[in-house]
């Protein structure tokens, strides 16, 4: 089976927020292509939680500092 390409793997380790005003959570890894996007595996740090979600979300939420 080959391997797509991630086309964004400067992500893998950052933190963002939801949004200019949501909490904190760091991208883990890329988990599948689909479609039209990728979806990534992310991890809140204030509960532990971690999820799926969608690259171009990442993108557009504002990086941590």
């Amino acid at each position: 089976m080959q391997q797509a390409y991630f086309p964004h793997p400067e992500v893998i380790g950052s933190f963002h927020r939801f949004g200019p005003f949501g909490i904190p959570y760091q991208v883990l890894r890329p988990v599948r292509e689909t479609e039209k996007d990728w979806m990534v595996e992310i991890e809140i740090p204030e509960s532990g939680e971690r999820l799926e979600y969608s690259l171009n979300a990442v993108l557009d939420d504002p990086e941590e500092s």
